[in-house]
């Protein structure tokens, strides 16, 4: 058997100097049998080693049967194998099982969700951003609707109740309807408390602000994020096709981007489960919202006072539902010194889209 760079001696004088098989012999010191039967070969090949019979060989068959019957051990077969005579060495057992045992991935139930029937929230966070002289985390909410897929996505410097609601607020403005429940994960300002097999205790300021707009807050099960996946998929889509390589110049500037990035690619794009534009998929199942968003940009008295905030001009003239108001919890409401959601922010705190 030659080696690799000898074949490549004897293809060069063959192929390119056009040397005869004995004169490639002489000229590498090689029997001029061995040069006939490489210069017949195109490709160099290593020598195949024989398959030597192994003293497993007898069990295979049986061990691949224990292991479709149930995921045993490598020292379990072995102990049941001696007993059937078997007489070879532990570590060899152990290289077939890892190589023919099957692969066991968890189980998921696919959930299929009818048009305006559920959205998923989540956050996520990416690194940190300057902010005048010092640098703050950067955070962003998003919600995706979980029949169409489309998606909503804002910036933020905090995850705070406040960024919460308003975020929450600013997404329903933007999708033009109310889902019927909306996913959230066992966040604080959304959960207070939450164990398996016990009710979910939501925030009360969250249920006030779900019982505002006329949607049902659900909670994941605890450390069940698969639940949310289609969210959960989003927050992976925005650091991978949004962020990863974005240059941020500042806080301000992301907002914009981010709206562009919706409009032209986020829910443009045709979607691997769905295989249709989720903007399309939106419009083709026109939902009848329980609230339409809008409802929230109306005249407000506080309860703390009786001053009402004007109607954004982009509203005038159009006719507005009016929902009536939410009456909380005698208990609640002597807890409150201001307003339990924010359901028109003040004027300095307003969404660019609703100014």
């Amino acid at each position: 058997m030659i080696d690799f760079e000898t074949f490549s001696k004897i293809r060069l004088l063959f192929d390119q100097k056009h040397l005869k098989v004995s004169q490639i012999a002489s000229e590498l010191g090689l029997h001029q049998e061995t040069v006939a039967k490489w210069v017949n070969i195109p490709k160099y090949r290593r020598r195949q080693d024989p398959k030597r019979a192994s003293l497993l060989d007898p069990f295979k068959g049986q061990i691949v049967a224990l292991l479709e019957r149930h995921p045993y051990s490598a020292q379990q077969i072995l102990q049941q194998l001696r007993s059937q005579g078997y007489a070879g060495g532990y570590s060899i057992l152990k290289e077939f099982v890892r190589q023919v045992r099957p692969l066991r991935k968890p189980a998921f139930l696919t959930l299929h969700f009818a048009p305006g029937e559920c959205a998923q929230v989540d956050w996520g966070c990416y690194g940190s951003i300057a902010v005048g002289s010092t640098r703050r985390r950067l955070s962003f909410f998003i919600m995706v609707l979980c029949h169409s897929r489309l998606m909503y996505l804002e910036f933020t410097l905090a995850q705070s109740m406040e960024q919460f609601l308003s975020c929450h607020q600013h997404a329903l403005e933007f999708f033009g309807l109310v889902p019927a429940r909306i996913m959230i994960d066992n966040l604080k300002t959304g959960v207070l408390h939450h164990r398996s097999g016990e009710p979910v205790q939501f925030n009360p300021r969250y249920l006030d602000f779900a019982d505002h707009y006329g949607f049902k807050p659900v909670a994941c099960a605890p450390r069940k994020g698969n639940q949310k996946g289609r969210v959960e998929n989003g927050v992976g889509y925005v650091k991978k096709n949004f962020l990863a390589g974005l240059q941020i110049p500042s806080f301000a500037a992301l907002h914009p981007a981010a709206r562009q990035w919706l409009a032209d690619t986020a829910n443009l794009r045709i979607h691997g489960e769905t295989q249709s534009q989720t903007r399309r998929t939106l419009r083709r199942r026109k939902v009848r919202s329980q609230a339409p968003a809008r409802c929230a940009l109306r005249l407000f008295a506080h309860q703390t006072g009786q001053r009402h905030q004007p109607l954004p001009h982009s509203f005038r003239g159009q006719p507005l539902f009016v929902p009536p108001p939410v009456r909380l919890p005698k208990a609640h409401r002597q807890n409150l010194s201001r307003p339990v959601v924010p359901f028109l922010p003040r004027k300095a705190h307003c969404h660019p889209s609703a100014q």
